[in-house]
């Protein structure tokens, strides 16, 4: 008797529900924070001490189906709509630059918009198309990125939308530059050159330190970025102006202890660290939670990281590896940068912790970044 013929097994796609959990609990810890870093100043100002709560709320349920929806779609299809990405993210760089739709604030124009609260910050959306750009990019051409054409097309995709950003916004334009490094540096064979680069930017930056004055004269640097070297150098110095804020950051860090004052029991937050649900919500975790609620906090990072490193590592192909990489690269740019700033190891930047400091855009488009990753892992074939 003929043997039945098997059917084809189905195939399995691999989801990282893990990854999801991380999001979720980070999303869910950032709403507890804000609500506790934001309650007393809300009160004051608003009359409602939940109307950031709130606010954060609708915007993280809003992304949260969108990154779902994100995760469903084939990332291939990201590569058609890349180009026109790019493209509108210079236009939006250069409408918030050079023209009256950049709203100014707090002396910069970072915002894009028709008022306060009809805006956003297209840095955010540049950082999207900055991956999906380089990823693109590098995938199309392999190995021939260690080339001349291939270092040169990729410095020019990447050069464009960091200065436009850094015109006024230093922060985001060095985690655009930190994307670009990272994913050519995973994408080429040659190392060295990279590693080289490293060595440069680096001394830049101790020139940048020693001689701050010469390079304001010179026009490289401006005159309220040599105050925040001065600053981070010796923030004693300026106590009650740029030095403040750090200053009070890192009392809150320091009367937080082993284990903390206790959630929602923070003093620094009671008018002392202006609004300390923003840049400077690291400082509040440590004052309530302790040294041991901010360890959990960066080893959750930790642990998000590793799992885009176990994607990227499956990824079908080079084009989704790299996006995983560069969403990677931004977050962990962004998570060292927040907490090297709040604990005064490098000069304030003006750059917020992902998924727990309130910002409604800069959520949005995190959340969009980890629906690409949950989609690139959806790609991922377990059995056939």
């Amino acid at each position: 008797m003929a043997e039945r013929m098997k059917r084809p097994g189905k195939v399995k796609r691999f989801y990282d529900y893990s990854l999801l959990a991380a999001i979720i609990f980070l999303c869910v810890f950032g709403l507890i924070i804000v609500y506790s870093s934001s309650s007393y100043s809300a009160e004051l100002k608003l009359g409602d001490p939940l109307y950031y709560f709130k606010r954060q709320g609708v915007i993280l349920a809003a992304s949260f189906v969108g990154m779902i929806l994100v995760s469903k779609i084939d990332y291939h299809w990201y590569s058609k709509l890349t180009p026109l990405a790019w493209i509108m993210a210079v236009v939006m760089m250069l409408l918030t630059n050079f023209t009256p739709l950049g709203i100014e604030l707090n002396g910069q124009k970072r915002w894009l918009g028709v008022t306060e609260t009809l805006s956003f910050q297209p840095a955010e959306f540049v950082k999207i198309a900055i991956i999906l750009t380089m990823a693109l990019w590098i995938s199309k051409i392999g190995r021939k990125i260690d080339t001349l054409r291939g270092l040169v097309v990729a410095a020019i995709l990447g050069f464009i939308p960091f200065f436009l950003v850094a015109m006024n916004n230093l922060s985001s334009g060095i985690i655009i530059a930190g994307i670009c490094f990272v994913v050519c540096f995973v994408g080429s064979k040659n190392k060295g050159i990279y590693l080289f680069g490293s060595a440069l930017v680096l001394a830049l930056a101790f020139v940048f330190v020693q001689f701050g004055e010469n390079m304001v004269e010179a026009g490289i640097l401006e005159s309220y970025q040599l105050e925040r070297i001065r600053v981070w150098q010796n923030p004693e110095a300026y106590p009650q102006t740029g030095g403040w804020q750090v200053l009070q950051g890192l009392y809150a860090i320091g009367s937080g202890g082993l284990f903390g004052r206790g959630l929602g029991q923070s003093i620094q937050k009671l008018g002392f660290i202006p609004e300390a649900m923003n840049d400077m919500v690291f400082s509040i975790i440590c004052e309530e939670l302790g040294l041991f609620g901010a360890l959990c906090v960066i080893l959750l990072f930790l642990f998000m990281i590793w799992r885009f490193m176990i994607i990227a590592n499956n990824a079908p192909d080079l084009l989704g590896a790299l996006i995983v990489v560069g969403v990677m690269a931004h977050i962990a740019i962004q998570v060292i940068l927040n907490v090297a700033v709040v604990t005064n190891t490098i000069p304030n930047t003006g750059i917020s912790l992902p998924f727990i400091s309130y910002g409604g855009t800069s959520l949005m488009f995190l959340m969009a970044e980890m629906g690409m990753v949950l989609g690139v892992s959806n790609r991922i074939t377990l059995e056939q």
